[in-house]
């Protein structure tokens, strides 16, 4: 880095879950002479797909945490500087049936500043796990028949949805055999709170004869505590035939008059 300064971000357990904090110590060492660092920022940052069109996708920062403020670096010293970086709880997950999703980019990144100048280093990988209700969630679809077809951060707020982030998580799957017939494709975004947990199920059914498909949306809500007390194959069940029934009518369309 410029002025002889060296930079390394240690995050000794790279897991963590929404919601929680990931501890960790920028260190810093000065060369042979003074630097006055202005201040050391954490971001996170995720690979965001456009909301539409065949842009690639983008590196989008989401949430900072300053470290440091303003402070000088003598020549030769060594500063070692904890931190807590927290989590929002929108955080995406990247890790989905133990198995980090290499598509899905996720890191920690260090950002100095001395005088004018900037640098931003390269990302320290992290591995986002479910919360419980989502883990509970996503084995249920997995007993239902579901497979799971991608994963990926889409640009763009949900509309009618309170939600912080500048960006959503769509968890695409493939329709269990149960459920095939009424619908041939299912995403899930999740979208946690610190009391509970928005699922938000978009339905696809495409009318491959009629060359046209159609789209509803339905939304559920569970809590984080009592996750171990819920039947949640059966509460998925009835989700999904919720769904399904708010879809026909949507295709259906407005009685006729």
């Amino acid at each position: 880095m410029f002025g002889g300064l060296s930079v390394r971000t240690v995050v000794p357990n790279p897991s963590t879950r929404p919601g929680l904090s990931l501890p960790g110590r920028v260190l810093l060492a000065a060369g042979s002479a003074a630097v006055v660092v202005e201040h050391v920022v954490l971001g996170l940052v995720t690979r965001v797909e456009p909301a539409a069109g065949d842009d690639p996708p983008t590196l989008v920062e989401f949430h900072r945490t300053t470290v440091t403020g303003r402070f000088v670096l003598a020549a030769g010293e060594s500063r070692a500087l904890p931190f807590a970086h927290p989590l929002p709880w929108e955080t995406p997950i990247t890790v989905l049936g133990g198995q980090g999703l290499l598509d899905l980019r996720m890191g920690l990144r260090t950002e100095v500043a001395v005088g004018p100048l900037l640098d931003q280093g390269d990302l320290l990988g992290l591995f986002v796990h479910p919360l419980p209700a989502q883990e509970r969630l996503l084995g249920a679809f997995d007993t239902l028949g579901f497979e799971l077809r991608q994963v990926g951060m889409q640009a763009g707020r949900l509309p009618g949805v309170a939600h912080d982030l500048p960006f959503h998580q769509k968890i695409g799957f493939w329709v269990g055999p149960l459920y095939a017939g009424p619908m041939s494709e299912l995403e899930v975004t999740f979208l946690a709170d610190p009391t509970g947990l928005e699922v938000i199920f978009w339905v696809d059914r495409r009318l491959a004869l009629a060359g046209f498909g159609h789209f509803s949306i339905s939304r559920f809500r569970v809590r984080h505590d009592g996750v171990d007390e819920v039947d949640w194959t059966d509460l998925l069940d009835s989700w999904l035939r919720h769904a399904i029934e708010r879809h026909a009518a949507a295709a259906a369309g407005p009685p006729a008059s």
